[in-house]
């Protein structure tokens, strides 16, 4: 497709979904939670997690420490249970608790705005710091969950197999001006329009624009 109308379709994406709730992460920075460790936590916290229990999560999290100096004074078994609800909480505390210490530690409580520094740490892959980079500081550069993988896959826009190689596509491809935006509108489409099964073709508003690869009508 390489004529696809990219900033057309997502602007009609855009407006499709401007009435469900926002992706986690732009949700939580929209409420004040907009430094880049808070988005770095709140990313962390979000992954195989539902956005719904991410942002409830968080915010639970985020009432008892917000900077990595609160968050290292609290003890492991209390931020297992502020994040309880997230999956895997224990490994995500023990991911918290070190890389805040070396934020402390390495960084005197600032938190990298690099990539390369932020993976670095444990816990901490490609889609975690994207995300946080790219929501917290505007940096440009594409964060890739299941529904960016597979609706720009859907539409033919790319043809890759995994989230990491559709980075890399959309790195080559897509419009410097939608890096932060195609992840902002991608997951709450993904999750109401374009769905893993059964997706609503009948009522998408991209539909003449789409593919439709892997679409079993």
């Amino acid at each position: 497709m390489t004529d696809f109308p990219i900033h057309s379709v997502l602007a009609r994406c855009a407006a499709a979904v401007a009435a469900k709730p926002p992706a986690a992460m732009f949700g939580l920075r929209d409420e004040g939670y907009d430094t880049l460790y808070e988005q770095l936590i709140s990313s962390i916290i979000s992954v195989r997690t539902y956005d719904e229990t991410s942002t409830e999560v968080s915010r639970r999290l985020f009432a008892l420490a917000r900077t990595p100096e609160e968050m290292i004074r609290l003890d492991r078994e209390t931020l297992i249970d502020a994040i309880s609800k997230a999956t895997f909480p224990g490994d995500k505390a023990d991911n918290i608790l070190a890389l805040s210490h070396r934020i402390v530690a390495d960084y005197g409580g600032e938190t990298p705005a690099d990539f390369d520094q932020l993976t670095a740490f444990r816990g901490v892959g490609p889609k975690v710091a994207s995300l946080a980079l790219g929501v917290a500081l505007n940096h440009p550069i594409i964060a890739v969950d299941i529904h960016v993988h597979r609706i720009t896959n859907r539409w033919g826009y790319v043809a890759t197999k995994t989230p990491d190689q559709t980075r890399n596509a959309l790195t080559n491809k897509l419009p410097r001006d939608l890096w932060i935006e195609i992840n902002r509108v991608l997951v709450p489409f993904g999750k109401h329009v374009c769905t893993g099964t059964r997706p609503k073709c009948h009522s998408c508003p991209v539909v003449d624009d789409c593919a439709r690869v892997g679409v079993k009508w």
